[in-house]
C-alpha cells in the first residue's frame, strides 16, 4: 500500500499498525510524538491496533514548551 509520510509517498505492506509505521521511520523519541493520520489526531493508546490504510496521509509531531 502506499502511504504518505511527513510529505513523502512510500510502499509498506497492507495491515502495518501505527507503532509499526513509527518503527520502520526509526522516529525520535517514539513516546513524545503525537501522530496524525489524515489530519486527525491518534490516541497512544490506539497506536498498536491501528491499522493504516492505502493513501493515509501520516505526520509526526512534537509539542515543545518553552519561552520566556
Amino acid at each position: 500500500m502506499k502511504l504518505i509520510v511527513a510529505g513523502t509517498e512510500k510502499e509498506y505492506e497492507e495491515g502495518l499498525t501505527v507503532e509499526q509505521l513509527i518503527a520502520a521511520e526509526n522516529v525520535e523519541m517514539p513516546l513524545y510524538v503525537t501522530v496524525t493520520i489524515n489530519d486527525d489526531f491518534v490516541k497512544t493508546e490506539e497506536r498498536e491496533t491501528r491499522q493504516l490504510q492505502d493513501g493515509d496521509q501520516v505526520e509526526f509531531l512534537y509539542f515543545m514548551g518553552g519561552g520566556c
